[in-house]
């Protein structure tokens, strides 16, 4: 039995799709959404990559849009898996952090999504899409939290990120509860198929899943949910025979045209069967690459560049996505939108296109006028939040990005540990590296962004404060079990 509770908050505006928007299609048209593990804005070659090569993703640009200002909702996995399923913030849905496991969901946790939330799985399976999530979940590994009970149909592939093995469990004992870590496990709906998981082999299989899956649903509009477990939390990331040692750039580099190479087949697929035109395809990161330690260009473990800072972290290189978005005949060919979007507009906006209400309380918003290039499509986004946490640490508004003055914080892009975190104001349309602190210069543009981060801490809560419209996580009674080969 899960323990939730799920709270209606006043301060969030109900999302009801609008016959008066963008004319939607005659026939319900099939969604795929292709959401890459750690890889940076600026690990291919349509976002600037001289190193890798890419070239369906740069077909898919060619025939498409790219989104340059296309945001996750947090730097790290869990948080951001669970924005891009429910429209919400993770801080409101409580997904954000958890006493047991921090901010990313470890194995054989109590903790996941809660049941009572509502995924974008569910609400198209209202209006009879068939629906299907190949890759990696992580957003709880208990049979209460798995995507079969959060509207999925079918599920092929690993529960959590493909660094949490047996071993690193046992490495990292009690301090994280690890030594209970079960082998990866491959799962096939709710059951383990294979464990461990050929980990080089992941991207070809769930990729031959997803051909699959659209095969047989190519009559019936279909969801196909693509989180690519690769490049993944590995210092090496995997690939299979056929891509291992051929990229120029080492195991980052294979793993990424592998996941190229994937990207192509569906786009084929797609073609061959005739549907592409009455399918929406998004590509795009959970978050940005780690980035080296020691030399924060070197792209032996991606690069946002020329986005500042690394994966993990509150900057615009962790939070700012890769994103491109594919549909013959609605998309128009070889454009750039430069306005603010989130991964949280995915449900509504797949909800109006399927002309399904949506009458529960989201954060994201219909961007379909964005998606179609309206001239006059603008950023439906007041304001836009950065959490590290439950900590918030800025704010976005039109241009303009707010670090808040912090007295304290575990991890900052643009102070040390150790120190106090001062008022930073960065023009990210102009300044895309964020190099020039611009407060001084723009007080009443400070005192703004500080009325809205008032209005955030209010709603989903910030260190130490709850917040009015903050929701319960998903929790377990009992103790919890691992997934395991039987």
């Amino acid at each position: 039995m899960v323990a939730s509770i799920f709270r209606i908050s006043a301060a969030v505006t109900l999302c009801l799709v609008s016959a008066a928007q963008t004319a939607t299609c005659a026939v319900q048209p099939n969604f795929v959404v292709i959401f890459c593990d750690n890889l940076g804005y600026g690990d291919i070659e349509p976002f600037g990559s001289t190193i890798h090569r890419t070239p369906h993703l740069n077909r898919m640009a060619r025939e498409g849009c790219r989104f340059t200002h296309f945001c996750v909702t947090a730097g790290v996995c869990t948080p951001s898996r669970s924005s891009i399923m429910t429209g919400c913030y993770s801080q409101r849905t409580g997904m954000h952090d958890n006493p047991r496991d921090g901010q990313v969901l470890r194995p054989v946790s109590p903790y996941g999504l809660n049941p009572d939330e509502i995924t974008i799985a569910e609400v198209l399976q209202r209006r009879g899409y068939a629906t299907g999530i190949f890759g990696k979940w992580h957003l709880g590994d208990q049979p209460d939290f798995l995507p079969t009970r959060q509207g999925f149909d079918e599920f092929y592939g690993i529960p959590y990120s493909d660094d949490m093995t047996r071993d690193v469990g046992q490495r990292l004992g009690d301090r994280l509860q690890g030594k209970s870590w079960p082998d990866l496990p491959l799962m096939k709906n709710e059951k383990v198929v294979d464990a461990p998981v050929d980990r080089d082999m992941l991207t070809k299989q769930c990729t031959e899943e997803v051909l699959s899956f659209i095969e047989r649903e190519k009559d019936e509009p279909f969801f196909v949910y693509f989180p690519q477990p690769m490049p993944g939390s590995t210092a090496a990331p995997f690939a299979s025979p056929a891509f291992k040692g051929k990229s120029r750039n080492g195991p980052w580099g294979d793993s990424i045209e592998e996941i190229d190479w994937s990207t192509g087949e569906i786009l084929n697929k797609l073609v061959a069967l005739g549907i592409d035109e009455r399918t929406l395809v998004i590509w795009l990161s959970n978050n940005g690459a780690p980035m080296s330690r020691t030399d924060i260009g070197s792209p032996a473990r991606g690069t946002n560049r020329p986005l500042h800072g690394r994966g993990y972290t509150t900057s615009e290189g962790a939070f700012r996505s890769p994103t491109i978005m594919w549909w013959p005949g609605r998309v128009k060919p070889g454009t750039t939108c430069t306005e603010l979007a989130t991964t949280m507009d995915l449900l509504p906006t797949f909800a109006a296109l399927a002309e399904v209400p949506v009458a529960h309380p989201i954060d994201g918003h219909d961007v379909r006028r964005l998606i179609f290039g309206n001239s006059n499509a603008r950023s439906p986004y007041d304001a836009f939040y950065y959490y590290y946490r439950d900590q918030l640490q800025a704010v976005r508004s039109g241009p303009w990005k707010l670090f808040l003055p912090l007295e304290q914080f575990i991890r900052h892009p643009h102070f040390k540990a150790g120190e106090k975190a001062g008022t930073l104001l960065f023009n990210v349309v102009t300044d895309i590296a964020s190099t020039t602190n611009v407060a001084a210069e723009h007080p009443d543009v400070v005192q703004r962004l500080l009325k809205l981060a008032n209005a955030a801490r209010k709603d989903l809560g910030d260190s130490g404060q709850r917040g009015a419209g903050q929701r319960q996580a998903g929790r377990i009674d009992g103790q919890p079990q691992a997934q395991v080969l039987k």
